[in-house]
């Protein structure tokens, strides 16, 4: 059994994974950490500081602005975490890299093990086309609330193609200003915003007279939550340090 404090429970993603740790014997959410609390059925506290029951993981789906107190109780604690919020910035990133010398300490930017497993093929497929002078393109599609462009999962597999090739690609993001022939080191990222596409990423590798095209589509929210929890069940007992999907891959 691995015992999951939930830190965004009240959510849409807070929501799902209640719903799937219900549905199993292998997970129970024992305390709930929300700006709002909810009528649920178990402890629910307002601020992490709060919180006074012991979990084997911290899951958090709350907003960046609660990632510094989650790690800080964490911390505090000795509970390893899953950071799944969106939006972190630099500060934040480095919080975490420090957590991660006390801690174990789970940081992905997309929960999918379908999204990641494409990571790893693109990896191949860079190594393979690339050099036989294929360009290599990021397309990404989102629902119209999402605020943010390009999407983290987008650059996710934009640098795992760019780091099987060095560092050689030089992304590119709006090329409406551009007069001029694309360079073959250029990794050009596009967004789609629009109705309630969940996720849909496609790269693109184009050479001459063929395409291959890797892609994948989240049909709903709960293959983030899955993936959530499967990490849960990785990250329990785990030391200190700063853990990903590609090591969960592994690990089912």
């Amino acid at each position: 059994m691995v015992r999951i404090i939930l830190s965004g429970y009240s959510g849409k993603m807070g929501q799902t994974i209640r719903r799937i740790c219900a549905e199993s014997s292998e997970f129970e959410i024992v305390a709930g950490i929300a700006r709002d609390a909810d009528d649920v059925p178990f402890p629910a506290f307002s601020q992490a500081s709060q919180c006074d029951i012991p979990g084997d993981v911290i899951i958090d789906f709350s907003n960046a602005s609660a990632v510094r107190q989650i790690l800080d109780y964490a911390v505090d604690t000795g509970t390893p975490v899953i950071i799944c919020t969106t939006g972190i910035s630099e500060e934040d990133n480095a919080a975490i890299t420090a957590a991660a010398g006390k801690i174990a300490v789970f940081r992905s930017a997309n929960m999918s093990l379908g999204v990641n497993l494409l990571a790893r093929l693109i990896k191949k497929a860079a190594d393979v086309l690339y050099g036989a002078g294929f360009d290599i393109e990021v397309l990404e599609k989102h629902h119209n609330l999402k605020v943010d462009a390009p999407s983290g999962t987008a650059l996710l597999l934009a640098d795992a193609a760019n780091e099987q090739l060095g560092g050689k690609l030089s992304y590119t993001y709006d090329r409406s200003g551009q007069r001029r022939q694309r360079e073959h080191n250029e990794l050009g990222l596009h967004a789609l915003r629009g109705g309630t596409i969940v996720g849909e990423h496609s790269v693109i590798f184009a050479g001459d007279d063929e395409v291959v095209e890797l892609s994948h589509s989240a049909h709903s929210k709960a293959v983030f939550a899955r993936g959530a929890v499967k990490a849960a069940a990785f990250l329990k007992g785990k030391p200190a340090g700063l853990y990903s999907m590609s090591d969960v891959l592994e690990y089912v």
